[in-house]
């Protein structure tokens, strides 16, 4: 997606990509599509091949978001990752009510970045992260 598509996404005007698959839900609730499929309820806005933010529905179900940190460390294990804990605190504010929500991140920085045609993100940071 990164390296063969994400380039050519809103080349000429916004582009929304929506309807991921299930696995590609992470912390986001299931619903139908048009055509009684499940589909996560997350978006990504892209322009000019940059990805200038996402958002999604937040699953409201602690079980189904333990099952799904579950499957995510088990594949991590498989992988040889090192495994992380699972958040427990998180899933007790699902669990106790966390009311109906959802919510959109910005790159403010990727914004900026397109508006001033910079070549990437380094030239637009106010305090550039150096690796050595």
């Amino acid at each position: 997606m990164s390296q063969a598509i994400e380039p050519h996404l809103g080349r000429d005007e916004l582009c929304f990509v929506i309807d991921y698959p299930p696995s590609q839900a992470a912390l986001a609730r299931l619903r139908s599509d048009s055509d009684g499929q499940p589909v996560a309820a997350r978006f990504e806005l892209y322009f000019r091949g940059v990805e200038l933010a996402n958002g999604y529905h937040e699953l409201l179900d602690a079980g189904e978001q333990r099952r799904r940190f579950a499957a995510d460390l088990q594949r991590r294990s498989e992988l040889g990752l090192p495994a992380v804990p699972i958040d427990e605190e998180f899933l007790a504010a699902i669990d106790s009510g966390l009311p109906d929500c959802s919510g959109v991140a910005l790159g403010l920085d990727r914004l900026v970045m397109l508006a001033v045609d910079a070549g990437s993100l380094q030239e637009v940071l106010s305090f550039p992260c150096r690796r050595g």
